[in-house]
């Protein structure tokens, strides 16, 4: 056989193959997160009518801004509040604001929510409700781009972390990011892996956090040991970087926040804090293996053939 004829049609064969990657790639790859417009207003105690949400590229008017993702919440959502408001009224010299996302749910999470922000009528509770369910991750993303505050504190509506713990991330920023410069601390439960909270897990629950932790080496943010913690506080500045550029609206969605930072040369520094489970998580393990995998995969793609970038935002000054 000719040796010309074999060589091209091995790259015919390769071409082939590279050009159904790809087109894998884009079949499986996040459509854009579509925002509507009823979406950039929320509800609160202090409105009867819905108002207009501040966009993250605005300035801010609050210290802090808490986002709580939230999906069929009604029963976890009120013990969270009580602690969250509990010890940020406790804080007399910042100023603050809860903003609860509701991830499309369909028992009732936003009555619920605005039932509690007439409980606390004195702080600043915002309930925004999503058209349609999209994820965690999507809701996150919603939450952070129209949140007031300087600092965005992520905080899942479980209360598996300590609401305490906020003060030793904010002074970690503090030194990492001064100046409201451009940093994230992210909370950390790697001290606690061979705690009895870790070691009670189910036993699919801990081999996929090993499997995780594999996989991050691998996709570029295995410097980070704990990226899952639901336990994040990000500059105003960092945020305005890192959100517009988020793609996953999925529970793996941190691992591209952190690989937007690692890209921007956004500063990342890992506090530890304490967490414990909490029973309710809407979490499937075997499903989440296999989606974890593959979101992985196409956001590490994604990145490195330039589909997916972010780019560096010049703050300007207020």
């Amino acid at each position: 056989m000719d040796t010309h004829l074999l060589l091209y049609g091995g790259l015919a064969l390769s071409g082939g193959i590279l050009l159904t990657l790809y087109l894998a790639l884009i079949f499986w790859s996040p459509p854009p997160i579509i925002t509507h417009d009823s979406e950039k207003k929320y509800r609160s105690y202090m409105s009867k009518k819905p108002l207009a949400l501040t966009p993250l590229a605005d300035s801010s008017t609050v210290d802090l801004t808490v986002v709580v993702p939230a999906y069929n919440e009604t029963e976890r959502l009120p013990i969270m509040m009580s602690s969250t408001i509990a010890h940020l009224t406790s804080l007399k010299s910042r100023t603050f604001e809860i903003l609860v996302v509701d991830d499309g749910s369909t028992d009732g999470t936003s009555d619920t929510a605005l039932k509690l922000a007439a409980k606390y009528s004195k702080s600043n509770i915002r309930v925004v409700t999503l058209e349609k369910n999209i994820g965690k991750g999507g809701a996150v993303r919603h939450g952070m781009l129209y949140s007031s505050g300087e600092r965005l504190l992520m905080a899942d509506a479980d209360d598996a972390s300590r609401i305490e713990d906020l003060e030793a991330l904010w002074k970690t920023l503090d030194t990492l990011a001064p100046n409201k410069g451009a940093g994230v601390v992210v909370g950390s439960r790697a001290h606690l892996v061979k705690s009895e909270a870790v070691v009670k897990r189910s036993f699919l629950r801990n081999i996929l956090m090993y499997g995780l932790h594999t996989i991050l080496r691998i996709v570029g943010v295995g410097h980070i040991r704990d990226t899952q913690c639901g336990f994040k506080l990000f500059s105003r500045a960092a945020a305005r970087q890192i959100f517009p550029a988020q793609h996953l609206p999925t529970w793996i969605f941190d691992v591209e926040l952190l690989l937007l930072a690692k890209q921007l040369r956004i500063p990342v520094a890992e506090v530890p804090i304490e967490w414990h489970e909490v029973a309710g998580s809407k979490l499937n393990v075997m499903t989440a293996s296999l989606q974890m995998l593959r979101d992985l995969l196409i956001v590490r793609a994604n990145h490195l053939l330039g589909r997916w970038k972010a780019v560096p935002v010049k703050e300007k000054a207020d």
